[in-house]
């Protein structure tokens, strides 16, 4: 049993997940500055993002309608009235002193995502959804700080989970969902190494049995699923830990440091009146129509889970090969122009790209997008092996030839002289010549080993270097030797 395991059996833990997502817009969320990644300091900025005097936020509406259709994928309920609000604390990378957000009325409340946690289905409820802007970013070089504002302004979703997580895996399950919902629908291409999407962690843990929930403890702006289970990990054995000495819990902000994989205190935490929230006086309220967000919902694509269920009930793949393959918008998209070229056995093409191709693609680091086999060498190599052109033995032979060289399967074929035997008359003199060269391994088989079928068939593949077709050559030893 995992320590963490043995802690639940004493402690009821609670996570709540906040996720800031930022959206794929051309420009930021109230000015024209294009957001752009690596490029040189303070270059993207203009008056409006550095609070100039005089300047005024104009909201951007690309941005609006992707926060609309990220709330409808996560099965929210869209406010026809939502308010910005200025949410004031002095940094530096703030040039404002204040951040613009939403506060009492945010664009989106009572969503939910599904996941599956140890083959058990759980719903984490979204609280709200609400659209705010990005602060600048400080960096520290020994003595010095600097600010760069190239950030600044860039358009956020902040999504707040209800404290239904119980587990680490159940956190990392479900923002793993929530990156991949985002991608599909295409509002964010949720990249966590370029600060696309940031996670802070609420946790408490109480007694069994205790109804008032513990002291709540945030870990805050982590960007790897890794990193975000390993924290969560750590913090439950940290508060079960002072729990049972008797200590108090206290509310505040933590930090995690991934080489020691331990968190450490920041700050104490502040509440909502500390920011002095209110509306900002600048922006006019937003007004939605029904017929707005209806139109906005008509836009979305099949959604994860609808495909998962679409390929288990039509293209008749088991569960765990659709999640597989969901789980990945990229995956999907090849798997689908795959059985698009070769519709007759979608389920022989899911085990190629799970069982082969995705096990060669992380040997050597690549994405599915840089894959030298491509959709049409999957349906081919398939269609070769159904036809009954080349055994399932050889396919492996020529998807490594694929692989290596970018060849068509039937070229590689072709060239390689790897057709498969099919002739009856040829493959029974070789059968018969295997059986007669082997008397004692005949005489054990009628005796009851049958499992030196096995040994007879190799021996045949042995001579046909893998070329003879295995149902004929079962079907003429089982003639022969039964």
């Amino acid at each position: 049993m995992s320590v963490i395991s043995k802690i639940k059996e004493e402690f009821d833990v609670t996570i709540g997940l906040e996720t800031h997502v930022q959206m794929a817009t051309n420009t930021k969320l109230f000015c024209g500055c294009k957001l752009e990644f690596g490029v040189p300091p303070n270059t993207n900025v203009c008056p409006v993002c550095l609070a100039m005097p005089g300047s005024l936020p104009v909201l951007n509406k690309k941005a609006l309608e992707y926060a609309i259709k990220a709330s409808l994928a996560l099965n929210c309920e869209v406010h026809e009235l939502s308010i910005f609000a200025r949410k004031h604390y002095f940094y530096p990378d703030l040039p404002k002193g204040y951040q613009i957000s939403q506060y009492d009325k945010p664009l989106a409340t009572n969503g939910y995502i599904d996941i599956k946690v140890n083959d058990r289905h759980e719903r984490v409820r979204i609280h709200r959804l609400h659209v705010e802007e990005d602060a600048g970013k400080t960096i520290h070089e020994g003595s010095y700080s600097y600010v760069d504002l190239n950030r600044a302004g860039t358009p956020l979703m902040e999504i707040v989970t209800e404290p239904d997580i119980t587990s680490p895996e159940g956190a990392r399950l479900y923002l793993e969902k929530l990156r991949n919902i985002m991608r599909y629908i295409g509002v964010s291409d949720a990249d966590m190494e370029k600060g696309q999407l940031r996670c802070d962690v609420n946790i408490s843990l109480k007694p069994i049995g205790q109804e008032e929930l513990g002291t709540k403890v945030e870990i805050k702006n982590m960007n790897s699923f890794r990193f975000i289970q390993r924290a969560i990990e750590y913090e439950i054995e940290r508060q079960a830990k002072a729990l049972r000495k008797g200590e108090e819990i206290i509310q505040e902000t933590r930090l995690f440091d991934p080489s020691s994989g331990k968190t450490f205190t920041m700050r104490t935490k502040e509440e909502a009146h500390d920011y002095r929230y209110f509306p900002d006086p600048d922006l006019i309220p937003v007004r939605l129509k029904k017929e707005q967000i209806e139109e906005i919902k008509n836009t979305l694509p099949e959604l994860p889970d609808e495909k998962v269920k679409r390929y288990m009930e039509e293209l008749k793949l088991p569960e765990y090969d659709s999640e597989v393959i969901v789980a990945n918008k990229d995956l999907a998209v090849y798997f689908e122009e795959t059985i698009k070229i070769y519709p007759k056995n979608p389920k022989a093409v899911a085990n190629w790209i799970i069982n082969e191709l995705l096990g060669r693609l992380n040997e050597e680091n690549l994405s599915i997008t840089e894959s030298p086999v491509k959709p049409e060498h999957v349906a081919e190599l398939v269609e070769l092996i159904d036809s009954g052109v080349i055994s399932g033995k050889i396919g492996k032979e020529v998807f490594e030839e694929v692989f290596k060289t970018g060849k068509s399967p039937k070229q590689i074929v072709e060239e390689k002289g790897l057709k498969q035997v099919s002739d009856e008359g040829e493959i029974r003199k070789i059968v018969e010549e295997v059986v007669n060269s082997h008397p004692a391994e005949v005489e054990k088989f009628k005796a009851g080993n049958t499992k030196l079928m096995g040994f007879f068939v190799g021996q045949v593949m042995k001579a046909t270097k893998g070329k003879a077709n295995p149902k004929i050559v079962n079907k003429i030893l089982n003639e022969l030797l039964r």
